[in-house]
């Protein structure tokens, strides 16, 4: 297997939000209150490293805050590390904000060709592979109306459809499981499983620990920007069920 993500000492630093001063601490610490607000910053990645190989699964878990989200961001390339090397080797197809790319103007057949251009397929790839996409979605009927009209499942459903139908090389997911009724989850759940399955290397951040243990190949533990702990599911599960609580 050849790698497809290696990330090498990971930090990701923002400034440190804090409640402005007053008039009277402008007044009388201005000199000192103008040094500190450049430096003050706060680590939401410290020293993480690790690698994906072709074909795995890894499933990120952790508490809210622990650094999933900034880890997945650094991932798809949208924010750089402040400190540390991120090396990725594939195309990136990201299952984390869901039709963040639809114009609410748009239909839903024309945010299809849309978006699955962005997401690399060539026009005349997303045309013949559209009537697919859509009858994944399974929302038809609604399909040359403007998705501003849409309601949230809708919208959701048509994205993903679009998202698992661009061949995906790299698919980087963020607690997208829940697509739609019930049924369409099953159905969405069966596809990403499907793909990883064939192949398809995939990074799964979420708080669903039986999802993670079920479709992942090796799991990563996120406490606080750095990794507590990485190798089997179950094992890392287990530890964290029992630390995180």
């Amino acid at each position: 297997m050849s790698r497809v993500i290696e990330v090498r000492g990971a930090v990701k630093r923002f400034p440190a939000v804090k409640n402005p001063p007053g008039f009277k601490e402008w007044v009388l610490k201005l000199p000192r209150i103008w040094r500190e607000r450049g430096r003050e910053t706060f680590t939401a990645l410290d020293s993480v490293s690790f690698s994906v190989e072709r074909g795995e699964c890894l499933g990120i878990i952790g508490k809210n805050g622990a650094g999933k989200s900034t880890l997945l961001s650094l991932l798809l390339g949208t924010s750089r590390p402040s400190e540390g090397g991120i090396e990725v080797g594939a195309k990136r197809t990201p299952l984390l904000e869901l039709g963040a790319g639809f114009h609410p103007d748009l239909t839903g057949r024309e945010n299809v060709i849309l978006n699955a251009v962005l997401l690399g397929l060539t026009r005349k790839e997303a045309l013949a592979r559209a009537p697919e996409i859509i009858a994944y979605s399974e929302i038809e009927p609604f399909i040359d109306m403007p998705v501003r009209t849409y309601s949230n499942g809708m919208y959701l459903r048509l994205a993903f459809s679009v998202a698992v139908h661009t061949d995906p090389e790299l698919l980087l997911i963020d607690e997208v499981l829940a697509v739609g009724d019930e049924s369409f989850q099953k159905k969405s759940e069966g596809t990403l499983t499907s793909l990883i399955r064939s192949g398809v290397t995939t990074v799964f951040v979420s708080h669903d620990l039986e999802a993670v243990r079920k479709i992942c190949s090796r799991a990563l533990w996120l406490d606080r920007g750095r990794i507590r702990l990485e190798g089997d599911p179950s094992r890392v599960i287990e530890a964290y069920r029992l630390g995180a609580g």
